[in-house]
């Protein structure tokens, strides 16, 4: 490996070190948070916890009048959800809401709709084992909206149009068997699907919803044209697309000429992740992408000067649009920053008022947590490794003891901004290093592609590589290492502790794979269609079978010296609790005694706040026994 010198931000040093707050105040539920706009701003929607028939709090929807930029009178809660939080919801018109909930975190999502007058609720996808979403929200139609889900056919997902009001639903659009996702026009009408065809991928058009869709596009699926929206002729539409570079750029594509496109905006080492249309105007507004930290281009001068606005009465601090109303007079606005989750605002475009309507986090001073800093290294093949180290306060940056908290995905990334695991961590007077090891995305093709058939392997020696970069630069005490990760960062934590064991003094894995073999044979229904690209970018059981053997944790074992914690959801339907089950029973086999939590109403991660607390207060009793930080 290469060592690329960088010089720590040593301000956390010469600040104080904080007071040890408590778990709850990193982890716990916001005392309000979730705020949606109504269609004409009448009416302002937020989510804030609420104890029902003796449970304990979880996240429910309120509603407030809304007069002029303020919230007036006294808001009502409009559901009684008693077992698990509420993740999201949006408006339909004024008068309802629509939302989703699963049981126990098995993901199989309904969708509820909720007249906010009335209260009264309806499950317009009232069938069991069966995973919803909502495809399209039709702001034309009052009555109706457009739902994915996979009732008929348990892999793949069919589009229904169901009435809000009454539940009915008939069939939009019906899956031929490889469709992995559609998109729908600006007049709601199903007009794009996008297939996959062995280990290609295709996307289909039609020019109305009276006529068959016709191949448009097919390319091997490393090469991505992924479709965001329509241009405002309805006929044209705008996409992230690689075909012919490295990294995903916004594109117009022409249905007539569809291999000439035309290219709107590009990074030349970043992958953009999304763009803006306002549907008022009829024009595109932004690209979004993240380099090190968040940032857009505007199209539109009118979306510029808003950000602007905003941006000038909020220094110091990311923004972003997270609401709007159909006549892009109000917005909700976020602020945040990496010390801090933030505060969302009420902002009148014809007054450029800002009314704040929340702090997220009163409990946490931005002023004691952690900055993050964006790093970059060089693998021992010479490619570089981007990541963000966030060194604890008032604590010189030598011999710390150090947290590795390798992301999930693994086709994902690390951010920028607040964190609360890692700020938790922080305060505890632990370093942490995330690492976006290759494979990771936003960083172009070749990049992703680099980790493919690597898991166990280079995508491994990448999280090495940056803990001796950090011992290198001094920081790490390499006696004090630890490795903690979720999903697939849960099989890197394991993975390091049998392909480096002596590297790691203690290691926790929360919902990750123990075994590539076991793994792929207990995929969701829904994640079928994607298999031969698992394959191909993981390994094929038949014809890799030895280097997935060779790289599955849970059959090396007998490697493994390290402290384990295992933390894993009884419901998970993306890592079976059978991975955790078998590499938890591998080691008590040896007689090596591990510690493991099941939670029978989690699945893929831990929702309800009190198994949250319990998960991270056993951690930190872990971390503690075995890398003995400094207290303050």
């Amino acid at each position: 490996m290469s060592a690329q010198a960088i010089v720590p931000d040593t301000a956390a040093a010469t600040e104080a070190v904080p007071r040890h707050y408590d778990i709850r105040d990193f982890f716990q539920n916001p005392k309000r948070s979730g705020f949606r706009l109504s269609d004409h701003g009448r009416l302002i929607g937020f989510m804030e916890p609420a104890q029902i028939d003796g449970q304990p709090a979880r996240q429910n929807i309120f509603v407030q009048a809304l007069k002029g930029s303020e919230p007036v009178g006294e808001p009502r809660r409009i559901t009684s959800e008693s077992q698990r939080d509420i993740a999201q919801y949006f408006w339909k018109g004024d008068d309802t809401v629509l939302y989703a909930k699963d049981v126990n975190g098995d993901e199989n999502y309904h969708v509820i709709a909720v007249n906010v007058s009335t209260g009264k609720a309806t499950d317009l996808t009232p069938l069991a084992g069966v995973r919803a979403d909502v495809q399209d929200d039709l702001p034309d139609d009052p009555d109706h909206v457009l739902i994915a889900h996979n009732g008929r056919n348990p892999e793949v997902f069919d589009i229904y149009k169901v009435n809000v009001h009454t539940g009915h639903s008939a069939l939009a659009a019906q899956n031929p068997g490889d469709v992995l996702g559609w998109s729908t026009d600006h007049q709601g009408q199903v007009r794009l699907a996008t297939a996959s065809v062995g280990v290609d991928t295709e996307l289909r058009y039609r020019a109305s919803a009276d006529e068959p869709f016709r191949s448009l596009i097919r390319t091997d699926f490393r090469t991505e044209v992924s479709p965001l929206f329509f241009h405002a002729d309805n006929r044209r539409f705008y996409a992230l697309s690689n075909r012919g570079r490295d990294t995903q750029a916004l594109v117009l594509i022409d249905p007539d000429t569809p291999d000439l496109e035309e290219r709107i905006y590009e990074l030349p080492e970043h992958d953009l992740m999304g763009a803006g249309f306002s549907r008022l105007r009829k024009v595109l507004t932004s690209a979004d992408f993240h380099t090190d930290k968040p940032g857009h281009h505007f199209f539109d001068p009118v979306s510029a000067k808003i950000h602007e606005a905003i941006a000038r009465q909020l220094p110091g601090y990311e923004v972003t649009w997270q609401d709007i109303t159909r006549d892009e007079k109000k917005f909700i606005v976020a602020s945040y920053n990496d010390r801090t989750s933030g505060s969302r605002y009420l902002y009148d475009a014809d007054s450029n008022t800002l009314h704040k309507l929340a702090d997220i986090n009163t409990a946490l001073p931005e002023s004691d947590m952690a900055p993050m800093q964006p790093i970059q290294f060089k693998a021992r093949d010479g490619l570089t490794i981007h990541g963000y180290l966030t060194l604890p306060q008032g604590r010189p940056a030598q011999n710390l003891p150090v947290v590795i908290n390798p992301h999930g995905g693994p086709w994902a990334r690390d951010y920028w901004g607040f964190n609360p695991e890692v700020q938790f961590l922080a305060n505890r007077g632990y370093a942490v290093l995330q690492i976006n090891f290759r494979s990771s995305t936003g960083y172009g093709r070749h990049f992703w592609e680099a980790g493919f058939g690597q898991w166990g392997l280079a995508m491994q020696d990448d999280i090495t590589d940056g803990v001796h970069w950090l011992i290198d630069q001094k920081i790490a005490d390499p006696k004090r290492v630890a490795i903690y990760g979720a999903s697939y960062g849960g099989y890197a934590t394991l993975a390091g502790i049998v392909k480096t064991p002596q590297l790691y003094a203690a290691a926790v894995d929360y919902v990750g794979v123990s075994n590539l073999l076991t793994f792929m044979n207990t995929i969701p229904p829904y994640w079928k269609p994607f298999l031969l690209k698992m394959h191909a970018m993981v390994g094929d059981p038949v014809k890799d079978k030895a280097r997935l053997e060779a790289n599955s944790p849970a059959l090396h074992a007998d490697k493994i010296v390290t402290p384990l914690f295992i933390a894993q959801g009884a419901h998970d339907p993306r890592v079976n609790k059978a991975e955790s089950d078998q590499m938890v029973q591998a080691l008590q086999e040896r007689g090596v005694q591990v510690q493991y939590m099941v939670k029978d109403n989690e699945g893929h991660g831990f929702l309800n706040d009190e198994n949250k607390f319990e998960f991270y207060e056993q951690m930190e009793q872990f971390l503690a026994q075995h890398l003995k930080p400094s207290l303050p």
